[in-house]
């Protein structure tokens, strides 16, 4: 269970990096509102993933899903450079991500 909420709690950092890019500062509702809810949730996930996961392979797992797909939000929206090396480097984020899942075992 912890390793689903991880996973979630990753998407919701991503959902908060995004938000405060177009909230322009806080200063449009809309996205302010959604970079709020998103963080809470975001936290909350991840504090509820420490309880039973190491801190430290949470945390990477936490940030690597949130940095790989604001980054690919970012290509396929057009708001960031897409090419064959980027998309080699984010895919071997998202490698090392599953990876410390496999090598974690049955800790949660």
């Amino acid at each position: 269970m912890s390793w689903i909420v991880l996973i979630a709690s990753g998407v919701m950092e991503s959902v908060w990096a995004i938000a405060l890019g177009k909230s322009e500062s806080f200063t449009q509702i809309g996205p302010t509102v959604v970079f709020v809810i998103a963080l809470a949730l975001s936290m909350l996930g991840l504090s509820f993933a420490v309880k039973t996961l190491p801190t430290g392979t949470a945390y990477a797992v936490w940030v690597g899903i949130g940095a790989a797909l604001t980054v690919i939000y970012g290509m396929v929206t057009g708001s960031e450079p897409a090419n064959l090396a980027r998309v080699l480097l984010i895919a071997g984020l998202i490698g090392c991500v599953i990876g410390l899942k496999l090598v974690s075992g049955n800790e949660a």
